[in-house]
């Protein structure tokens, strides 16, 4: 009787053993697995800041082009006009001669 007293003790304290070192060993994992994981969103929230960043500086870019575009546009309206004038007092000139 003594040694089944024992072999049950003995695989109680076994048993529960198991299940504190399993819970331990599962606590260890979800906590690798929650750093792995914030670490993983901390690269992806970096790189969609980086992404942001960029779009935010073709924006600038686009919108001095526009601006330089429109200048262009204006100065290239003025020669048009310039030239007009120019050819009408060429044309003036030939008839005078």
């Amino acid at each position: 009787m003594n040694t089944s007293i024992v072999a049950v003790i003995i695989s109680a304290v076994a048993t529960i053993s198991g299940i504190v070192l399993g819970w331990s060993g599962r606590s260890r994992t979800v906590l690798q697995d929650t750093v792995t994981d914030a670490g993983k969103d901390a690269v992806i929230r970096a790189d969609l800041e980086h992404i942001k960043r960029g779009i935010e500086d073709i924006r600038f870019e686009q919108r001095a082009l526009v601006q330089r575009s429109d200048l262009l546009a204006e100065r290239v309206t003025r020669i048009e006009e310039l030239v007009k004038q120019a050819h009408k007092r060429i044309d003036k000139l030939e008839d005078d001669h």
